[in-house]
């Protein structure tokens, strides 16, 4: 089980270039990816989400790629040599025509417009494509630790509140024991009551509640949903939908044995037990 909350982050030198990645994951219904990479890695950029959804399942993932190029490395000063070569051949001409004097400084260089050029260096994307990708595993590897440290921890509490709903069906199952008892007692059988009268039920000494308060079937299915959703938690695969459909039906079912039964000891453990039911929901929401 793993939680859907989390944090890694990975870096590393590729060709001169400090790459990290940053990967955030929270709570979502599904998967929701939002990558931000630079614009040099627009080509691999579809393989980059790919990586990420095969890891990942559920949850809001945020992931950062930033690109830093050592000092030196992302910008190149860049000459105009033709543009130069013609201005010196303009001068010298000018020079020989009008008999002028002096000599050519390198100051000259710096008040020629667009002489000198800061370019940005060409990216050789492809160069990089698969150091970027070990970078991206190794943060989702970290990102993936975190995520099991803190399903560990919900698991437990999950697990502790199962203990709980446990103990809640087998109480309810000793109480529908008794009802079956009492609904003997008073001779009401299913036949008798779908034939008796209303004055005939309202006779009995258990009144309406016990003329319609046969649970067996309902604690059984009670019984069998918890027992399943306990094996569902075992599981390492993600488990945080079909435990939130689990829950549904261990809420389906003590909705009818309350509605069935409004008898104070039935109506406490129903109560306990969707108090259980709450606890467990709050935290599915947390794991994938």
């Amino acid at each position: 089980m793993k939680s859907m909350t989390g944090y890694g982050e990975a870096s590393s030198q590729i060709r001169g270039t400090r790459v990290t990645v940053q990967v955030r994951s929270l709570n979502h219904r599904h998967l929701d990816l939002q990558l931000r990479a630079p614009r040099e890695y627009l080509s691999f950029e579809e393989e980059i989400r790919k990586i990420i959804r095969q890891k990942i399942s559920r949850g809001r993932l945020d992931v950062f790629i930033n690109r830093s190029p050592a000092k030196g490395q992302g910008r190149r000063l860049e000459l105009d040599e033709q543009l130069l070569g013609e201005y010196l051949t303009t001068v010298r001409q000018a020079k020989r025509k009008y008999q002028l004097t002096g000599d050519f400084s390198v100051s000259l260089l710096y008040s020629i417009p667009d002489l000198l050029q800061v370019r940005e260096v060409e990216v050789n994307a492809a160069a990089e494509r698969e150091g970027v990708f070990k970078i991206l595993d190794h943060a989702l590897r970290k990102l993936e630790r975190a995520r099991e440290r803190e399903g560990r921890q919900l698991k437990s509490n999950m697990q502790s509140q199962m203990r709980h709903l446990k103990r809640i069906s087998i109480l309810l199952e000793s109480r529908a024991g008794e009802i079956g008892t009492r609904l003997q007692k008073a001779g009401v059988t299913p036949r008798d009551r779908e034939g008796s009268s209303r004055a005939d039920r309202d006779a009995s000494d258990a009144a309406n509640w016990i003329l319609k308060g046969d649970i067996n079937e309902e604690v059984v299915r009670l019984k069998s949903h918890v027992e399943a959703l306990s094996r569902v938690l075992a599981e390492r695969e993600p488990v945080g939908k079909k435990v939130d459909f689990m829950l549904q039906e261990v809420q389906r079912e003590l909705n009818t044995i309350s509605s069935k039964v409004p008898h104070l000891p039935v109506v406490q453990l129903v109560l306990e037990g969707k108090e259980r039911v709450e606890k467990i929901r709050e935290q599915t929401q947390n794991i994938e």
